[in-house]
């Protein structure tokens, strides 16, 4: 009997201690786990990740060993084992005091203290998103008080950065290019696609990336990396999950999210799904009366009647629906590699092109319908990474995509009984081979890319009155085909612990091939078969000179090659407008300087100055045009001047961004950001005009008190006018979407918004934020938008983890 007393004794000792050998990872400030924290001993002999709900296993640790922590946005931790031990195995990581400490992946692909880089990161983290509590990513963006957003309906948002935007800023997703052969010049939505919900991290570079990234980066590089499951550092699986809701009371906003996570030591699955409806935006109450909505079209009898909208403050029709879905397969055998599939699916209802619905001729509405088709969106992303020490590499990242896209316009004038669709598909394949060599003080990134997009174009016309369908013409050439093969280099020197160096170059070559359908264009060229080459680089140096001061500065060359869009496209800008193809083109090229300055007093005030200064030479622009010796010609009924892209200007862009950061006490925080951009653009007359896409000044300031599981944050929103002389041309031919000043031109109303949020963590598993958004009801539409913002406006949003 005492040997078996003897023997449960032993067995319950036994399972203490190794129970006691399991430790969770906790965020010091509001008690939530921490997960894929790099847990590791000295010499790194020994290594794990923590697991979705921060928990390690640290058996394999001696007592008096000095355990290590890492992770990305808090401050390293280090300790004996036994000294967690005594502290009930309860590790806490504080947020990260010194953001120049963290490490960022979207300026050479691998990771890199930020402290070495030459240029501004902007980075959003996944706190972040769950206190911005964004409807879509355009809005999460647009959060930050650092990228512009301009909206032409309710499912839009296209970024501007830095006096670029569409096509001239690149969009990646997990590594992969999300800009394809049809990414316009006009505002794009495209970014909608991307679920905020399911976003881990997003990074934001300011500023040529073709260097790394390619074609399009010439205003920055937006890179989202989506939610990645973590494998299990204790026996058996781990099953975690997020279930998260919010409702807004602005457009009757209800959105759902749910998250699985499930890790083995070996495999860990993820699946991801959100569903949003989205309701027509009402506008504010105080603002200019040229935003209101008197009336919209209805269908009766046959026809088409002008009604009086009961309410001018909601903007009829701009509601839609979308859902997201997101599945994430890892598979790592051993330390040396890591497999990972990744599908994302986004898809919408039709949603209303906001803009073009309420455009006037002598009085009456121009159009009866105009939507946007579903935009779908699939990419399936196969990743490998291997790490060693290897002759040529130390990791290597070999990444295979394929994905799809689908959309469509379709339009039917006031009282025409011809109904007009177009529908284009882009299947767009890529392959991507990226190593990293690290060497004594110097590490060399380089790889290989190649990207190919086929373009699918149908168009046709319906008759609503008898229903019968026709041919009809398509946005682009049908079948066409765009190609890109590039090699790249990158070196980091660390020429001693405070100065870093970083330069590198790139070649790109471009292929593009379309063919015009003579039976329904009546162009003087049959085809376009464009063939050309890019040289990009760039060179930056970061010094931290002491405590105080940090400098960056750096020198880059982008460029933009062009696209289907630019090469292919008829569609019309604006009324009495018609874009026509022009196979003669050039890629556009950037030349950027940018000086950077940190000051951080004893990390309480901290100062992140930025000035730059970016050339842009033969600019892809939107010019006059004619065809077979016509300037004017009729399109969809319509006498129409002809305009075409063409390498016609040169452009500058300069401007300063400031930011503060000011600590009161470790409650209370003020932070504050500030935009300032200036550019002009070269005329065909040689005189030069403001650039389209330089946004006004902009900015944000938050006053933040946190203290244990609660947060308030008291924060302003602001922008500044655009005055009638200061428009570009183009947006002149669209007064339709401003205010008009008292000389009867239109212009931009400079505007402001007053808001509050609050959350509390209400133990470890359940978030609660509410918000009061533009408090004071602003009626304000953002520079170049076609769609008024959210009155006043109140969220609530729930979320429970497990």
């Amino acid at each position: 009997m005492m040997r078996l007393y003897s023997g449960l004794a032993l067995f319950f000792l036994l399972f203490s201690v190794c129970s006691a050998q399991e430790i969770t990872v906790l965020d010091k400030e509001t008690g939530e786990p921490v997960f894929n924290v790099a847990v590791f001993n000295k010499d790194k002999s020994k290594n794990l990740l923590t697991g979705f709900n921060g928990e390690a296993n640290i058996s394999g640790f001696s007592s008096n060993e000095v355990i290590f922590f890492r992770h990305v946005s808090h401050s390293d931790f280090h300790a004996t084992k036994r000294q967690i031990l005594q502290k009930k195995g309860k590790v806490y990581l504080a947020s990260t005091k010194n953001e120049l400490s963290e490490v960022v992946l979207s300026v050479s692909k691998f990771e890199q203290n930020r402290n070495m880089v030459p240029q501004k990161v902007i980075t959003i983290n996944r706190k972040d998103i769950l206190t911005a509590a964004p409807q879509t990513s355009a809005d999460l963006l647009e959060s930050t008080g650092q990228v512009y957003v301009q909206k032409s309906q309710l499912g839009g948002g296209s970024p501007m950065i830095r006096g670029f935007a569409t096509n001239r800023l690149l969009i990646t997703v997990d590594g992969v290019r999300m800009n394809t052969a049809i990414f316009r010049g006009g505002n794009v939505q495209n970014v909608i696609s991307i679920d905020p919900l399911s976003v881990e991290r997003t990074e934001v570079v300011p500023g040529p990336g073709s260097l790394v990234f390619g074609s399009d980066a010439i205003g920055g590089v937006i890179n989202f990396l989506t939610l990645s499951p973590a494998f299990s550092v204790a026996k058996g699986g781990n099953l975690s999950g997020r279930a998260y809701s919010r409702y807004a009371t602005a457009n009757n906003e209800k959105t759902g999210h749910l998250n699985l996570s499930y890790g083995l030591k070996e495999w860990a699955f993820l699946s991801s799904a959100s569903y949003s409806d989205f309701g027509n935006m009402r506008m504010g109450s105080h603002g200019p009366e040229e935003y209101l909505r008197p009336n919209y079209v209805v269908r009766r009898n046959g026809q088409d009647v002008m009604v009086e909208n009961d309410n001018p403050q909601v903007q009829k029709p701009t509601g839609y629906e979308q859902l997201n879905l997101l599945q994430k397969i890892r598979f790592k055998p051993n330390e040396e590699y890591n497999f990972s599939l990744g599908m994302i699916y986004s898809t919408t209802t039709d949603y209303p092109r906001y803009d073009r619905l309420y455009r006037k001729k002598n009085g009456v509405l121009r159009a009866a319908e105009w939507y946007y088709g579903p935009q779908e969106w699939l990419q399936t992303n196969f990743q490998l990474n291997k790490v060693g020490n290897g002759k040529i590499y130390n990791e290597a990242k070999l990444t295979a995509a394929y994905q799809n896209f689908e959309e469509s316009r379709n339009d039917r004038a006031f009282g025409d009984d011809i109904f007009y669709h177009t529908q284009e598909e882009v299947d767009a394949y890529s392959l991507n081979l990226d190593f990293e060599k690290n060497f004594h003080l110097t590490t060399l990134s380089y790889g290989a890319e190649y990207v190919y997009n086929k373009v699918g174009s149908k168009g046709s016309e319906k008759n609503i009155i008898t229903g019968e369908w026709s041919a009809g013409t398509s946005r682009y050439p049908d079948d066409a085909t765009w190609q890109s093969l590039a090699a790249y280099g990158n070196l980091q020197w660390e020429i001693d612990p405070s100065l870093t160096l970083q330069t590198g170059a790139r070649y790109n070559y471009i292929l593009l091939d379309a063919v015009f359908d003579e039976d329904i264009y009546d162009f003087p060229f049959s085809d376009a078969n464009l063939r050309t080459g890019a040289l990009t680089g760039s060179a930056g140096l970061n010094w931290q000179q002491n405590d105080i001061f940090g400098w960056q500065f750096n020198l880059s060359t982008g460029f933009r090659s062009p696209n289907i869009d630019d090469v292919g496209k008829i569609f019309d800008s604006a009324p009495g407008l018609v874009v026509v193809p022009n196979p003669d083109l050039e890629p556009e090229k950037a030349y950027n300087a940018e000086l950077g300055l940190a000051l951080n007093f004893d990390n309480v005030v901290k100062f992140d100055l930025a000035g730059y200064y970016t050339l842009l030479e033969d600019a892809l622009v939107r010019r006059d045009f004619d065809l077979n010796g016509e300037t004017t010609i009729e399109y969809h009924g319509e006498p129409s001047r002809v305009q075409a892209i063409q390498n016609a200007a040169r452009a500058h862009v300069y401007g300063f961004e400031a930011g503060a950061k000011i600590r009161f006490s470790e409650q209370l925080k003020l932070k504050a950001q500030l935009s300032i951009t200036e550019g002009e653009e070269e005329q065909d007359d040689g005189t030069t005009a403001p650039l389209r896409h330089a946004a006004p000044l902009f900015g944000n300031a938050h006053l933040v008190w946190e203290k244990d599981r609660l947060r308030f944050d008291l924060f302003s929103e602001y922008n500044g006018e655009i005055s009638a002389d200061e428009l570009a041309p183009s947006e002149r031919d669209k007064d339709y979407l401003y205010a008009i000043d008292e000389n009867g031109d239109p212009y931009s109303p400079e505007w402001y918004t007053l808001n509050f949020s609050s959350q509390y963590q209400a133990g470890k598993m359940w978030l609660v934020t509410a918000s009061l958004e533009n408090i004071t009801d602003q009626r304000y539409r953002t520079y170049s938008s076609g769609v008024a913002a959210a009155g006043r406006n109140l969220i609530l949003a729930l979320q429970y983890s497990f």
